[in-house]
């Protein structure tokens, strides 16, 4: 592991010695990134019930596919136009305060939902509270941890963290299903919320908001004092997009990000149980599959980190989306009542590829924004929200037009190898990036 600086005093009858480096036989880096994993999951809890309850709430409520998809999609675009303000934001008041108090909302807003009686209040707690609170601790708390805790093993540590996502939807995706299958979908909204309040004390007593606060280097690089907060976050948020948004690998990158985000989010993991139920497949053997594309996810998302720290991160890109946008292609013809081989080999195959784009989109933003990164991946993060959004409302609109998801999966295919091609096309930095918000 690498050395730190951190430090020990002593005292001796001939008074104070000297400040002595110790290394520790592992880095705290590691233990920060583990605690960020577990919140990751924790908050990915949400994340796996819509696609569950899109068919319960149309029996119940009798409101329209495309009702309900609205809320999704306010929920998905909410998690993205957050996110950049939120890593503003933990620059101003540390990572601890803003996940915690990102925590309770999303726990406020699940149970909310228990309570409901109109498609408005839907909307409110399920696409207000939890989007904002989920979008506070998004991918861009992941990229804010892995910009101040780590030089060496980025890459490998942000697939990780990217990976907690869909290792919470491996966790919860289960039980949830279960959930709204024998017991409504009220227990499974009480779950969500469970889940949220639980990873409060971890993230309050483990996390650490910078290596300065315990007296280390990052994992891999020098010592560095704490920077002093910077006032004003949302306005710096605001001044990076703007000075971003003057630079043409900015708008490739929200591009091909927002059709990643219809391709996943806003198209899966929202209508392919739906989808799957009306080719009469029972709503759990679709969960379970769902389940699975986040086993597989995990691989996938941490083997692009590994790529991403030794290959280009541009033909990284295009060799994903295009994989993704065939895969999507392919889709119709394979649903059915029961799971059989070809369905199983698409599972797999997306899985590999659900996120694996976000490693090497984080480092592209890097590469280009240098300090300002997390901020601008925060924004580049908010077009993924917003394709996922306009998919998933348009999904449910389609669903109630034409009886059939089919074309939702067809035009998504092809908007994979519109992403494919805007990814070759970002251009190398000609010189080291600077902060794009001036000095702090």
């Amino acid at each position: 592991m690498a050395q730190t600086t951190e430090t020990s005093a002593a005292t001796t009858p001939a008074g104070p010695s000297p400040r002595v480096p110790r290394t520790p036989r592992v880095h705290r880096a590691w233990f920060v990134a583990a605690v960020t994993f577990v919140t990751i999951i924790g908050a990915a809890a949400f994340a796996s019930l819509p696609g569950l309850l899109i068919e319960p709430l149309h029996e119940e409520f009798h409101w329209s596919r495309g009702t309900i998809g609205f809320a999704v999609s306010v929920n998905l675009a909410l998690y993205g136009l957050t996110a950049p303000f939120a890593a503003a934001l933990m620059d101003r008041f540390g990572i601890r305060r803003v996940v915690a108090v990102a925590l309770g909302v999303i726990a406020l807003g699940s149970l909310l939902t228990v309570w409901m009686t109109a498609a408005w209040q839907l909307v409110l707690y399920w696409g207000v509270l939890v989007g904002l609170g989920s979008g506070s601790m998004a991918l861009a708390f992941a990229a804010t941890v892995t910009n101040r805790w780590f030089v060496a093993r980025r890459g490998l540590v942000t697939g990780i963290l990217t990976a907690a996502g869909a290792s919470g939807q491996l966790v919860f995706l289960p039980l949830l299903s279960w959930l709204v299958e024998h017991h409504g979908w009220r227990p499974a909204a009480v779950t969500v919320a469970l889940a949220a309040l639980t990873v409060v004390p971890f993230v309050w007593l483990l996390l650490r908001d910078h290596p300065a606060d315990v007296r280390l280097a990052p994992y891999g690089g020098e010592y560095a004092d704490k920077p002093t907060p910077a006032p004003g976050a949302a306005r710096r948020a605001l001044a990076v997009l703007l000075k971003a948004a003057r630079t043409g690998p900015f708008w490739l990158l929200a591009g091909s990000f927002a059709i990643c985000g219809a391709s996943t989010n806003g198209l899966v993991k929202t209508h392919f149980v739906p989808a799957a139920h009306d080719h009469g497949m029972p709503v759990t053997a679709a969960a379970g599959l769902l389940a699975v594309i986040g086993v597989f996810d995990v691989v996938g998302t941490v083997a692009s980190g590994w790529f991403t720290d030794r290959f280009s991160p541009r033909r990284l890109l295009a060799v994903y989306y295009a994989l993704r946008g065939i895969s999507l292609l392919f889709l119709p013809m394979l649903l059915a009542p029961a799971v059989h081989p070809p369905m199983l080999f698409f599972i797999v195959f997306y899985g590999l590829d659900w996120v694996a784009t976000v490693p090497p989109t984080i480092a592209l933003c890097r590469e280009h924004y240098g300090e300002d990164s997390a901020i601008v991946f925060g924004w580049v993060l908010a077009s993924h929200q917003v394709g996922a959004a306009a998919v998933a409302f348009a999904g449910g609109v389609a669903r109630d037009v034409f009886g059939t998801y089919d074309v939702v999966w067809y035009a998504s295919g092809a908007l994979c190898a519109a992403a494919a091609l805007m990814a070759l096309v970002i251009s190398r930095p000609r010189t080291e990036p600077a902060p794009l918000a001036g000095a702090r």
